[in-house]
C-alpha cells in the first residue's frame, strides 16, 4: 500500500486515510488501488468490526485530480485508447463504491472538511457520515464539465429524493456539513472541537455492535432500495433464521434474561 493511503487497525476499527492533503486527497490509481485490495481484505478480516473512510490534512476527499484531467486533454491522452476500454477501467475502480456499500460491517466516512464529486460519492457509499459543520460538500462534476461516477448519483438519489438530488447534481452548489445534516446526507455534524470527539464515539458504539447480524441488516436494507415487498421478505426471512444462530443472538438472549447489556463480540 503507498503513502498515499495509510491504514491503522486497532481494537476492532480499521482505518483508512486518504493521504495526499496538498490535493485535499484528491483521488490517483495508487490510492484506489489501496483501497480496492484494502476494503474485500477488511471485510474478511472478522477482527475487523468497523471500517472508518477519512481523509487526512483537514480536507476528505476533493474527488478527481482536476489538473491531471487538463494534462490528458491537453496531450491528448484522453483519446490514446478505445472508448469501451476506458468504461472497463473506470468502471472497476467503481467497485471502491460497491465494497463500501455492500461490505457485511459498518463503514463510517469522517468527514473533517472539503468533500467533492467523486470524493463525496466514496462518503456518501458508507451506512453513515460524521462531518464538520463548516466543511464545504459538492457533487462539482456540473463544473467541470462531467457527469458524475463512483454511485454519487444512485446514494444521494437514496438520501435525499430525487429532486433535491437533480439539484444538488446540476448546480453543483456548495453546502456545508450543518446543512447537509438537515438535508439527511450526513448523520452528525460538529464543530471543529468536538468533531474528533463525535466521530470516535459514533465508531465505538458500531464497532460494538453484533457484526454478523448488522451485515444481514445492509444485505436487508440494501435490497429494500430496488426491490418488492416480497422480496424484502423473502430477504428477511432468510437472513433473520441466519442470526438466531449466532454467538452474538444467544449471548444477548441470556443478558436479557438476566437483566445485563449485551456484550457482541461479532460471531
Amino acid at each position: 500500500m503507498s503513502n498515499e493511503l495509510i491504514e491503522t487497525i486497532e481494537n476492532g476499527v480499521a482505518t483508512l486515510t486518504m493521504n495526499r492533503p496538498e490535493a485535499r486527497n484528491a483521488l490517483t490509481r495508487d490510492m484506489m488501488d489501496g483501497l480496492l485490495e484494502a476494503l474485500p481484505r477488511l471485510a474478511a478480516d472478522r477482527s475487523v468490526r468497523v471500517v472508518v473512510l477519512t481523509g487526512a490534512g483537514g480536507a476528505f476527499c476533493a474527488g478527481g485530480d482536476v489538473k491531471s484531467f487538463a494534462d490528458k486533454a491537453g496531450d491528448g491522452e484522453q483519446g490514446a485508447y478505445e472508448f469501451s476500454s476506458k468504461v472497463d477501467d473506470l468502471r472497476s475502480r467503481m467497485e471502491v463504491s460497491r465494497y463500501l456499500y455492500e461490505m457485511p460491517k459498518p463503514t463510517l466516512a469522517v468527514i473533517p472538511g472539503p468533500a467533492a464529486g467523486a470524493g463525496l460519492s466514496l462518503a456518501l457509499a458508507c451506512d453513515m457520515r460524521v462531518a464538520l459543520d463548516t466543511a464545504k460538500i459538492t457533487t462539482a462534476f456540473s463544473k467541470v464539465g462531467l457527469s458524475g461516477d463512483f454511485g454519487g448519483s444512485y446514494f444521494l438519489t437514496q438520501l435525499v429524493g430525487a429532486a433535491k438530488a437533480r439539484e444538488l447534481y446540476f448546480t453543483g452548489d456548495v453546502i456545508t456539513g450543518a446543512q447537509a445534516l438537515d438535508l439527511g446526507i450526513v448523520t452528525k455534524a460538529a464543530s471543529a472541537d468536538d468533531l474528533g470527539d463525535v466521530a470516535a464515539a459514533m465508531t465505538a458504539q458500531l464497532a460494538n455492535l453484533p457484526t454478523v447480524a448488522i451485515g444481514f441488516m445492509k444485505k436487508n436494507l440494501n435490497r429494500a432500495a430496488s426491490s418488492d415487498l416480497s422480496g424484502s421478505l423473502d430477504s428477511e426471512a432468510v437472513h433473520m433464521i441466519s442470526t438466531f444462530d449466532t454467538d452474538d443472538h444467544k449471548g444477548a438472549a441470556q443478558a436479557f434474561v438476566e437483566k445485563r447489556a449485551p456484550v457482541f463480540k461479532g460471531r
